[in-house]
């Protein structure tokens, strides 16, 4: 008698556990799935503006249409890749954040071409969309850090005993960082 009263001390003491790390690595799971939200939020956010920037750009300069076409397909690619939030792996995160990179590359390209023309930099909706898509790009650096800090803090869960037990048995898995790009570890070169 007295084994079987601690064997189902010992089951419920076990089961008492794995509850409470199953309902921690939910809350976690869950909140790492809203920063994702967030941060796809912000870059729809700036993919909403560049239409508006290439229209002015257009209106205001005869300019290089090869930097607008490259702008307006980074922005079709970047915009036709979605990322299911139960699936962010790192293979899924690396290729959202391919697309978003050509787009900040293609973006980048505009903008420093933009300052051969005087006309386009003295115009007010092209001066406010700049501040806008700097605002922008502000607001996805705070969300992916904000996503990676969930990350961070999902993926330590779900390997610390005695939550991993749980985490293997309900199929909880790694969750992908957001990553610097590969280019911007090289200095970049200035030249006057």
């Amino acid at each position: 008698m007295k084994r079987l009263f601690t064997a189902i001390f010992a089951l419920v003491a076990v089961m008492s556990l794995s509850s409470c790390s199953y309902n921690s690595i939910v809350k976690m799971d869950e909140d790492t799935k809203a920063k994702w939200g967030t941060v796809q939020s912000q870059y729809q956010r700036r993919a909403d503006l560049i239409p508006n920037l290439v229209a002015t750009v257009k209106g205001v300069a005869n300019f290089e249409k090869s930097t607008l076409t490259a702008v307006t397909e980074a922005r079709a690619k970047a915009t036709s890749i979605q990322v299911d939030p139960t699936k962010l792996t790192p293979e899924t995160i690396q290729k959202y954040q391919q697309a978003q990179g050509q787009l900040s590359t293609a973006l980048g390209r505009l903008l420093v071409a933009s300052e051969n023309y005087p006309n386009l930099k003295a115009n007010e909706n092209f001066t406010a969309l700049q501040a806008q898509l700097e605002g922008t790009e502000n607001r996805i650096s705070v969300a992916r850090m904000d996503f990676n800090t969930s990350v961070q803090g999902y993926n330590s869960a779900i390997r610390v005993f005695p939550a991993n037990l749980t985490a293997k048995m309900f199929g909880f898995t790694p969750k992908g960082y957001f990553q610097a790009d590969a280019a911007s570890q090289a200095a970049p070169k200035v030249a006057f």
